[in-house]
């Protein structure tokens, strides 16, 4: 007999997991129904049981934002301490910003929770006050995704729905007004969302059809419109339908199509685009000719990503070592961290990098005046260094405002 796996019936002959492999593919935890056992034996997908998955963070604890019920500035923590004691968690998002930063986790049960600056209402509490351990946003359990900005939020549910809330001077939340809102507010009627990523000043979204979409200021181009016209409401970006990875930066963005073709646009000073140059695009520009681009992090001035054959690559500011190449030079175009083929997932925040590696040892490089590179001192890297010792861990998340979460595979 096979174990139980999320949100399904007890089977004797599960297929072979060929689609999600990390309890992520399925529903709740629980039993599943008929038409779920169905629906993923029909697309060839099996979801393993769902594991433990417990949340850590460290460095910078003001407003709360560690989740560690202190909130005093000053407060930090050199070293990951877990928040709670709750194995629950599926995604996380650190804030973005200089002060008052705000974090946001979704549990394995669909619920959304929030902790640390209260201002502008982007905890989604129905109030301005801070938190400094995790709060459930509302009473739902259809959250799916979510992606914390500067001062604004987004996430999408399970049913394709986006919302937004928090800071709206620009139109950030893209519900067509620069009106604050204190709880979620759903952007539009559609049911086609699939992915969001907010940034310092604007939004951008995935939708199931693999169109891509952004709202906001656009001061230097950010909404990918080519011009400088605030949109206060969400505007696809060209006509393509092949995008599939997103990343909302500082002041620019960047995103992947299907082909492995990696894209910037948005402020360009620090060669953050890495086109070669520094000058502002407002619309997306390929970033050289390679076809093996698998995932993309920006930055507050910075931009990393991973290829497909597991190799690290930095570009943009690096005046802390963010970039993690042994100097504090920028670069203008993509150049390779180390030697190494082996990372799974990096975060890149405004002074600091956080990256996993497949066999599930975590690393940082970079500033660390608050201890935010998890190496238990507060001592600076200009070079990937190994946190710990473990082997379990899973997300990473790096905040603008010097601060770390992450969670574990189980």
């Amino acid at each position: 007999m096979s174990d139980r796996y999320p949100g399904g019936i007890i089977s004797a002959t599960a297929p072979e997991p060929v689609g999600p492999t990390d309890g992520e593919g399925g529903s709740a935890p629980g039993v599943w129904t008929m038409e779920q056992q169905g629906y993923y034996a029909g697309i060839g997908q099996w979801p393993k049981k769902v594991l433990p998955k417990e949340l850590y963070s460290w460095g910078e604890g003001s407003t709360g934002v560690l989740g560690l019920n202190i909130g005093d500035t000053g407060v930090y923590r050199s070293s990951p301490v877990q928040v709670g004691a709750l194995t629950t968690w599926a995604e996380i998002a650190a804030g973005m910003g200089s002060v008052g930063q705000s974090s946001l986790a979704i549990k394995t049960d669909g619920t959304m929770w929030s902790w640390g600056a209260g201002s502008n209402g982007k905890l989604g509490q129905n109030d301005t006050v801070d938190r400094s351990s995790p709060v459930q946003v509302g009473a739902l359990t259809a959250w799916s995704k979510v992606n914390s900005g500067n001062g604004f939020s987004t996430a999408v549910k399970t049913d394709g729905t986006l919302w937004a809330w928090g800071n709206n001077a620009a139109g950030y939340l893209g519900i067509g007004t620069v009106v604050q809102q204190s709880s979620p507010v759903q952007v539009g009627s559609l049911t086609t969302w699939q992915k969001p990523s907010s940034g310092a000043t604007n939004s951008m979204a995935l939708k199931t059809d693999g169109t891509l979409w952004a709202w906001g200021d656009a001061s230097y181009g950010g909404t990918g419109q080519n011009n400088t016209i605030q949109k206060s409401s969400p505007v696809q970006i060209g006509a393509l339908t092949t995008w599939l990875e997103i990343s909302a930066g500082g002041y620019h963005n960047a995103a992947i199509q299907t082909n492995g073709t990696l894209w910037a646009w948005g402020l360009n000073n620090s060669g953050q685009l890495g086109v070669g140059n520094v000058v502002n695009y407002s619309s997306p520009v390929q970033i050289g000719a390679l076809t093996t681009w698998a995932y993309i992090d920006a930055g507050y001035a910075s931009s990393i990503a991973i290829k497909t054959d597991g190799t690290i690559w930095g570009w943009g500011q690096n005046n802390f070592s963010q970039l993690g190449l042994g100097d504090t030079a920028k670069r203008s175009s993509p150049v390779q961290i180390g030697a190494l083929t082996d990372w799974q997932t990096v975060s890149i925040g405004d002074s600091n990098t956080t990256a996993v590696k497949t066999d599930g040892t975590m690393w940082s490089w970079g500033y660390n005046n608050r201890g935010q590179l998890g190496l238990n001192d507060r001592t600076d890297r200009n070079s990937p260094v190994q946190i710990g010792s473990e082997t379990n861990w899973s997300k990473v998340s790096t905040g603008f405002g010097k601060y770390v979460l992450a969670t574990t595979k189980g």
